[in-house]
């Protein structure tokens, strides 16, 4: 069984918004023994149905789907569900299995914390009065 991860971000028409997740897919695929794809659920090539076609003809079997979201929301309850179960129809040769988000493991959150500690130390000095 051949086995991919899609890292699947929200989208935006700017392309401007893309490319901190182009940066972090790069930098995580160096790192990456598992093939790793970046995807959109709307609004920004390349789409989940896109990426996940190309990974069925690539010959993968199953996808790990990540969403690089801190909360499960609407998006994540309903509409990126909605994407797997027409794509597991229009790919039946690759199983899509949803992750939960990435803010919902203990690991962001201890990461968050240092990051906002951080920011806050540094600028400690420039708003004080």
């Amino acid at each position: 069984m051949s086995h991919a991860l899609i890292l699947l971000a929200h989208g935006s028409r700017d392309p401007r918004w893309r490319a901190p997740f182009e940066e972090l897919t790069a930098t995580l695929a160096a790192r990456s023994a598992t093939p790793l794809r970046l995807a959109f659920m709307e609004l920004s090539e390349p789409s989940l149905e896109s990426t996940a076609a190309e990974l069925e003809n690539a010959g993968v079997t199953q996808a790990d789907v990540l969403p690089l979201f801190f909360a499960a929301g609407r998006h994540l309850r309903e509409d990126v569900p909605g994407q797997l179960e027409a794509l597991r129809q229009a790919n039946p040769g690759i199983r899509l299995d949803l992750l939960a988000p990435v803010g919902d493991h203990p690991a962001f959150v201890d990461a968050l914390a240092s990051i906002i500690e951080a920011q806050a130390a540094t600028n400690k000095g420039e708003n004080a009065p």
